[in-house]
């Protein structure tokens, strides 16, 4: 009988310690993240560069060699498509930017959110093409600091996500782009791609430990 109980003793812990190691720790899902970036890169050919080069190639990437620099500040990784018509945003200034994008979640293999296309879905159980609806946010510039939040009126972000905070990967690139709006021909809007990790995306993102990957316009409305 002891010999009974101490076995089923024995097996209790080793199931109950199985179990314990199956659970994921922050540092495993942050682990998990990384694996997931760097698979990423890997399947898209993606060049990275550092931060130094970037400065050199007179902060561009070049997109024959698919070139991403990671800024080490952030840990973002962004191509800049188009530097854009306009000016970077002034100091001490507050602009409305409407953004065309694309959000896909890297860890899951899927797109979450987009407005670049004309393509639909439900909120509220009202049906709507996202693509009539450029996402809108407020931003301001005081010295390198950019803060924003979005228009929650049209916000698709903010109807998606629950939250009008900006994800910090989509402030990254405008110390390197310019705003403004097309008016003559051969002027266009700016637009990056970005791989943002978790602690510089969503509320969702950075909750659950996922990375996105983003194609955005930037365009200034006036």
């Amino acid at each position: 009988m002891k010999k009974t109980y101490s076995l089923l003793l024995l097996l209790g812990s080793i199931l109950f310690l199985t179990s314990c190691s199956k659970g994921e720790t922050y540092s495993d899902l942050k682990d998990a993240e990384r694996d997931a970036i760097n698979r990423y890169i890997d399947i898209n050919n993606i060049t990275v560069i550092g931060e130094e080069q970037f400065i050199k190639q007179g902060e561009t990437t070049n997109l024959e060699k698919n070139e991403y620099v990671l800024l080490p500040k952030s840990g973002v990784y962004m191509q800049i498509v188009r530097k854009g018509c306009g000016s970077i945003l002034e100091d001490k200034k507050r602009v409305e930017i409407l953004c065309r994008f694309l959000e896909f979640n890297i860890k899951a293999d899927s797109i979450l959110l987009r407005n670049d296309i004309p393509v639909g879905g439900y909120i509220n159980s009202v049906f709507y093409d996202f693509s009539a609806f450029p996402e809108k946010m407020s931003v301001e510039r005081t010295g390198s600091i950019y803060t924003a939040s979005f228009v929650q009126s049209s916000s698709l972000m903010y109807a998606f996500h629950g939250t009008a905070n900006v994800p910090s990967g989509w402030l990254v690139p405008l110390a390197y782009i310019n705003l403004g709006r097309p008016q003559d021909d051969g002027d266009e809007v700016a637009k990056v791609r970005l791989i943002v990790p978790h602690s510089q995306g969503t509320a969702d993102a950075s909750s659950r430990v996922f990375p996105c990957y983003y194609e955005i316009t930037y365009e200034i409305d006036v």
